[in-house]
Order: C-alpha cells, then sequence, then structure tokens
C-alpha cells in the first residue's frame, strides 16, 4: 500500500462515526517473524469481532513485512491498517504504541497486542464487557493475568494474582497492568492523547494505568488469564511469576534505578496536573517534597508514608522492599 493511501484510510476510520463498540487492536512489530503468524491466527478467532488491526513496524529486517501483507490480503485493508513508520523508523516500545495510539479511531476503544503472543478467543469479549460496566465519561483500563509459557507455547505458571482494586499512589509503586493484556476506553485513549509526548522512560502499559488512575478513571482487573504470554530469549519485557525470582531482580537492579523513575514520574505526572484529579495533584506535591537530600528528605519522606497510607504495593514483601527503597531515596 502506498503512504498516501495509508494516511487517506486512516483519516477515514479516525473521522468515521463509531457507536463505542468498535476496538483498535494497537500492534508494534520489530523482527517478530518467529512467532507473528500464531498472534495473528488468534486474532481471527475472537469472538469479539468489531476490531481493526492498527499496526507500525519499527525497523524490521527479518520477513515480517510480508507476514502482515499476507494478513492484510486475507482480512481486507480496511481491517489491517499499516501506520507509517515516519521519520526515525525505530521509535522504541513505548513510542512506536504511542504513535499507534494517535491513529486510532476517537471513539474505539483501544487493546495493545505483542507480536509474540496468543491471545484467548474471548479476550476482546471480556474486555469489552467489563469496560462497558463503566461510564462512557470516565477513563477506564481493564487489565488480566496471563498464561506464561515457553517458546513453544506449552504453559509453565500464572503470572502474580492481581488485586481486587487499585488506585493511584499503588500505581505509583509498580506496575500491575501489563501491556499485552491492557484495553482502554475510548476516554482513556483520549486522556493518554492529551498526556503526549509518551515518557521516554517508561513502557507504555505503566504510562497508561498511572494516568488512568492518576486522573480519578477505573482501573479493572481480572485474574482469569486472557492470552498465552510467550516467554523467551528475544522478548522486550518477560515477566517473572515467583516471588522470589521477582524480589532477586529487584535486588540485583538495587534501589537508585526504581527511584529514578519513581522520580521522573513524580515531575511528569504534575507537569500535566491539569489532566489530574486534585488529590493527586496533592499527593504528587507532597512526593516531590520527598526528593530533598541528607536528614530533611529521610523525614519528609517517613512523613509521606505516614499521611499517604496508601503509597504501598500491594503485596507485604514487595511492599516492604519498596519502603525500604523510598526511604533510601
Amino acid at each position: 500500500m502506498q503512504q498516501t493511501s495509508q494516511h487517506a484510510l486512516i483519516k477515514h476510520r479516525n473521522t468515521a462515526a463509531g457507536d463505542g463498540s468498535s476496538v483498535a487492536i494497537l500492534l508494534s512489530l520489530y523482527n517478530g517473524a518467529s512467532y507473528l503468524q500464531q498472534q495473528l491466527d488468534s486474532l481471527r478467532q475472537q469472538t469479539w469481532s468489531n476490531w481493526t488491526l492498527f499496526w507500525r513496524d519499527d525497523g524490521s529486517t527479518d520477513s515480517t513485512l510480508t507476514i502482515m501483507q499476507q494478513f492484510t490480503r486475507a482480512v481486507g485493508p480496511a481491517r489491517c491498517v499499516e501506520v507509517p513508520a515516519g521519520k526515525g523508523a525505530h521509535l522504541g516500545v513505548t513510542g512506536s504504541y504511542a504513535t499507534l495510539l494517535e491513529q486510532a479511531p476517537v471513539e474505539a476503544a483501544v487493546a495493545f497486542c505483542d507480536q509474540d503472543d496468543v491471545w484467548f478467543p474471548d479476550k476482546l469479549e471480556r474486555g469489552m464487557h467489563a469496560l462497558a460496566t463503566v461510564p462512557s465519561q470516565t477513563p477506564a483500563l481493564y487489565c488480566t493475568r496471563q498464561t506464561l509459557t515457553n517458546k513453544t507455547l506449552t504453559p509453565l505458571s500464572l503470572s502474580p494474582e492481581l488485586p481486587d482494586g487499585t488506585s493511584f499512589l499503588p500505581a505509583m509503586t509498580q506496575n500491575i497492568a501489563t501491556g499485552c493484556t491492557l484495553m482502554l476506553s475510548p476516554a482513556a485513549c483520549a486522556l493518554l492523547r492529551k498526556a503526549m509526548p509518551a515518557p521516554t522512560f517508561l513502557l507504555h502499559d505503566w504510562w497508561a494505568y498511572l494516568m488512568v488512575a492518576g486522573a480519578g478513571g477505573r482501573v479493572l482487573t481480572d485474574n482469569q488469564p486472557s492470552l498465552f504470554y510467550r516467554q523467551h530469549e528475544k522478548n522486550a519485557v518477560g515477566a517473572r511469576s515467583h516471588f522470589l525470582l521477582r524480589a532477586l531482580a529487584a535486588l540485583r537492579r538495587g534501589p537508585t534505578a526504581f527511584m529514578n523513575i519513581f522520580r521522573a514520574n513524580t515531575l511528569y505526572l504534575l507537569r500535566r496536573k491539569m489532566l489530574l484529579a486534585p488529590e493527586t495533584v496533592k499527593a504528587l506535591d507532597l512526593l516531590q517534597k520527598t526528593q530533598q537530600p541528607g536528614w530533611r528528605g529521610l523525614l519528609t519522606r517517613v512523613s509521606a508514608l505516614h499521611r499517604l497510607k496508601q503509597l504501598r504495593r500491594h503485596k507485604t514483601l514487595e511492599d516492604l522492599v519498596f519502603r525500604v527503597w523510598f526511604l533510601l531515596g
């Protein structure tokens, strides 16, 4: 497809009227030929049939583009829309998904899609039913657990259990919304578009979780897995199901990496305070004050943990690690 016709088709789908029941599946690709066909096959098996795939290649050098061209011929160009790479073709995960999000139809829900997973047939249907329980003007995010597999899709375990409820302050301490399971309501998509540009230091799923929770939106968790999450040597981001493995990985990273992201998240969100709920802005103002050095900073962090009761992780031992790191600054 020529680039001019791609732009025209994207423009048509962005301006077309919708009934709120359509889903824009966003797929960022990078040398995904090894597993891509199985993922595309699982999209065609979805029980929720009102979807369109928007995809963008981030600079692949394998046969990824050939596979996508074959898929386009199979489902038709109206259901499989290529988003042009544009300048600086290799944007990375967050930049690529942010570009796709900007091109999704404004009245559609959005589902992020990884190139190497396999969706269960009812994935979209379950997500759409969950999002429909939230008023249309309220940003909503839906996420699920995953069945972790090896590279041949042999099940290994389940990803960690999700909490029944969450809010903004827990979102500052850790990301529980795994991108490959994540679905956003049209109101949540509109919120993220207003928050552009996406942060360069954060993956797209945590960014979406922080913004939706920070704006006073709804975060809907589902402990029934919705896909096979393939684990292999080329994962952009892998998953560890066991707490000890996650804890050891966290200890190896140490507090510095996490706290750098914590501080960057605080500043990024404060620059977008007009999009956030008043209580979120109040909490962020307090968290910014905790970034002072020395004893004064330590005292402000102790005070913040006392005042912000929900600034905690959902699991007890993981929360202990967070509190130690937060106090160390």
